[in-house]
């Protein structure tokens, strides 16, 4: 049986008016009469009510002794996880061509209170991305014509290849479902003008200068934002650390009719080589090393071909053009795909975080085990600066994980940042601020939780230096990541656990437990298969072991759940660390098998017909479900085990309504996937699907009727095609528009 701390008293309020009642003829004989609202009854109500309320607080201290026991194990509560994400800045004046600093840690206030992670500096231009698009099947059937007379036109050595100038992420928007610039254009490049507000040329001119430096001539700093589109892996993907892709960013000289181009300097990428969202702040040369070449085919017949930057038919924007960036992936980087959901200029990185500055927290009392409030809670452990006053002023104290480690005399502290409490040493292990020394916070970051995980466009109210021109915020992507401080309950669950293990994914039940914790990350259920390659499809290879994640949804609605490709490495970046050396680790997300049902019921009452046949549905769509309470035995469907419709069936006859239930179907999906083919049923009638060990059903579709037999069909499935365009001199055109 369990353990549970025992009860050291379990009289309830009832037992103790019992008691009290059968006192009276002992001690009261004359009063005979004690029925439920006599004056005394009250008094003896009032007593046991009282004495209940003794008897809980007492029954508290074996819960207390074991959440003691569990804080000596030096297991601290986790602290709330901030969210974070992507913001765009622009100078808000169309007169205005210099640029502003932002420092690190500036300011956004609303809704929730958000912080830069990095000094931005925002430049007097904003950045539109064109992709040079290969043309669709219906524009290409539509330029036919003309694609034959550029051949005759251009006399350049290859084939002329049209392209279309396509504005993409248009007003700063975010595409969720990614624009594919290497698969999707010629050149597999993605181009950012940068524009001034209007396009005065003088003030082009202006801004063109303070890009080039200004007049003491130093390099400016652009930070250039991207988010690659979150993808599906493939299935049984096998997900590892993903390798940086190279590539080069790079500024249009203006010479040469505008096919040359220079590499700039990246002083930092936050994006880690294109894998993950963030920023890359690079240098731009200076005046003299960039220009804009000419959009207009009447003074350059070659705008636009070839190697130039798109051509822009639009003279307003045309001549808002300061200078023309392309991001380009190097050869080595053998991409054929990589898609982007959103890139832009003067981005930074945010964080759900606040600062706060100097504050005297308490004053020593020279005695041992000191501890005092920050005054907040989730603080980040590495941004806390505590000074302790002494004989020669001020003096920071250094942070341990525990002062109980720490030598005598040392000036240490610990933290218990998810309480906001610092504690400080005995004396003996740890020195302890002396008598009416004040101990104070220089600075400290604290913030966290799920009410950072706004939608786009909810950030608002950034606080910009004095004297700064107006900003505006784009927030074109939502802020993700913010998780809720661990509740006592999560804590008693995990700290055992973190005995059983130590931090170590050894056992199986050790990677279960510690890939369930992996922070930030919402997880539902995880398998371990040992000794499974998933490449291969094939088991019992020793040293393998493969993490099958499935995220947490709530409800039974098609599709199933599915971790994407940033859950997956985030798993895999937290089980990494803590795998035997001689593991080979895998982290995967589960094959789906698409299966359909078809089932008829009689009904008891008619009259219910739709809401029995909703629950019906219902229990099917569970019954297959793979997360809990789904499956057959409420944990989700097991990884594996046969459909078989004769359980179906049972989980049917369940359903408050149902008088009988017709022999159920099963159906499994063509070779090439355009039908629903039934599954053969054996001798004695019965239909099973066989999974394998990797292998979970989804329920792709389902038909439920009235009736003393089952469908014997389901529709048609459909299948998706895809085109591909060819390279050669790439020749920009314009479609034309109906």
């Amino acid at each position: 049986m369990p353990i549970r701390p025992p009860a050291l008293d379990d009289r309830s309020f009832d037992d103790l008016v019992a008691d009290l009642v059968r006192r009276i003829p002992a001690h009261t004989p004359e009063w005979t009469d004690a029925r439920e609202g006599d004056p005394g009854r009250t008094l003896v109500d009032l007593f046991a009510w009282l004495g209940d309320t003794i008897l809980y607080r007492a029954n508290l201290i074996p819960e207390r002794q074991r959440l003691a026991f569990l804080r000596l194990l030096g297991q601290q509560m986790r602290a709330a996880e901030p969210a974070g994400g992507l913001v765009e800045i622009v100078i808000d004046d169309p007169l205005e061509s210099n640029g502003v600093v932002l420092p690190i840690r500036s300011k956004i206030a609303k809704p929730v209170n958000f912080e830069l992670l990095s000094e931005l500096s925002v430049q007097p231009v904003t950045g539109r991305c064109y992709l040079k698009r290969r043309p669709d099947a219906r524009e290409s059937a539509g330029l036919a014509d003309l694609v034959a007379d550029l051949r005759q036109l251009y006399t350049a050595p290859g084939t002329p290849t049209a392209y279309i100038t396509t504005p993409v992420f248009v007003d700063g928007a975010a595409e969720p479902a990614g624009r594919d610039f290497v698969h999707d254009s010629i050149d597999g490049c993605l181009w950012i003008a940068l524009l001034a507000a209007t396009p005065d040329a003088a003030l082009v001119q202006r801004v063109a200068k303070t890009l080039g430096g200004g007049d003491d001539n130093r390099r400016v700093a652009l930070t250039l934002g991207l988010a690659p589109a979150i993808t599906m892996p493939g299935t049984l993907e096998a997900i590892s650390a993903r390798a940086p892709i190279p590539y080069v960013w790079e500024i249009c000289t203006g010479q040469g009719g505008g096919d040359q181009y220079v590499p700039l300097e990246i002083l930092a990428d936050g994006t880690g080589g294109l894998i993950r969202p963030g920023t890359t702040r690079v240098l731009l040369p200076g005046a003299d090393d960039f220009g804009v070449p000419t959009n207009d085919v009447l003074a350059d017949i070659n705008a636009g071909v070839g190697n130039r930057p798109p051509r822009i038919d639009d003279p307003a924007t045309a001549g808002r053009i300061v200078a023309w960036l392309r991001l380009r992936p190097l050869p080595a980087a053998r991409l054929t795909s990589y898609k982007l959901a959103w890139a832009g200029a003067n981005a930074g990185m945010v964080e759900q975080m606040q600062t706060l500055g100097r504050q005297q927290i308490g004053r020593g009392t020279g005695s041992s085990g000191q501890s005092y409030p920050l005054g907040t809670s989730s603080v980040d452990p590495a941004s806390l600066i505590l000074e302790v006053e002494e004989e020669e002023g001020m003096r920071a104290w250094r942070q341990v994980p525990d002062v109980e480690a720490a030598g005598r005399g040392e000036r240490v502290y610990s933290l218990d940042s998810e309480a906001g409490v610092v504690r400080f040493g005995s004396g003996v292990r740890g020195a302890v601020p002396a008598p009416g020394r004040a101990i104070q916070v220089v600075m400290l970051r604290a913030g966290g939780g799920t009410q950072g995980n706004v939608p786009p466009g909810a950030l608002k109210g950034l606080a910009a230096p004095a004297g700064a021109p107006k900003l505006k915020l784009n927030q074109p992507l939502p802020m993700t990541g913010g998780i809720d401080a661990e509740r006592i309950e999560e804590a008693e669950a995990r700290i055992p656990a973190m005995i059983r293990h130590g931090g170590r994914a050894v056992t199986k039940s050790d990677i279960k437990e510690l890939a369930l914790r992996t922070p930030g990350v919402p997880i539902a259920r995880v398998e371990v298969l040992e000794r499974f390659k998933p490449q291969q499809r094939r088991g019992e290879i020793p040293g393998v072991v493969s993490v099958m994640v499935i995220p947490q949804r709530a409800g039974t609605a098609k599709p199933c759940p599915r971790a994407d490709r940033t859950m997956l490495e985030s798993v895999y970046a937290w089980l990494d660390s803590r795998r035997p050396l001689a593991t080979e680790l895998y982290v995967i997300a589960p094959e789906y098998v698409p299966v359909g049902v078809t089932a008829a019921v009689e009904l008891v009452d008619a009259s219910q017909r739709d809401a029995v046949l909703d629950m019906v549905s219902e229990v099917i769509r569970r019954h297959l479900w793979p997360l809990a309470p789904g499956g057959p035995d409420g944990q989700g469907w097991p990884l594996g085990r046969a459909l078989d419709d004769r359980l179906i069936e049972t989980a049917i006859a369940r359903v408050p309504g149902v008088r009988s239930v017709a022999p159920v179907r099963l159906f499994q999906r063509s070779a090439r996937g355009r039908s629903w083919l039934p599954v053969a049923e054996d001798r004695t009638g019965r239909g099973q699907i066989t999974l394998s060990a990797w292998q979970l059903p989804e329920l792709a579709m389902l038909s439920v009727g009235v009736g003393s037999a089952s469908s014997t069909s389901l529709p048609p499935g459909a299948d998706a095609g895809a085109g591909s365009g060819a390279g050669g001199l790439a020749i920009p055109v314009v479609p034309e528009l109906c």
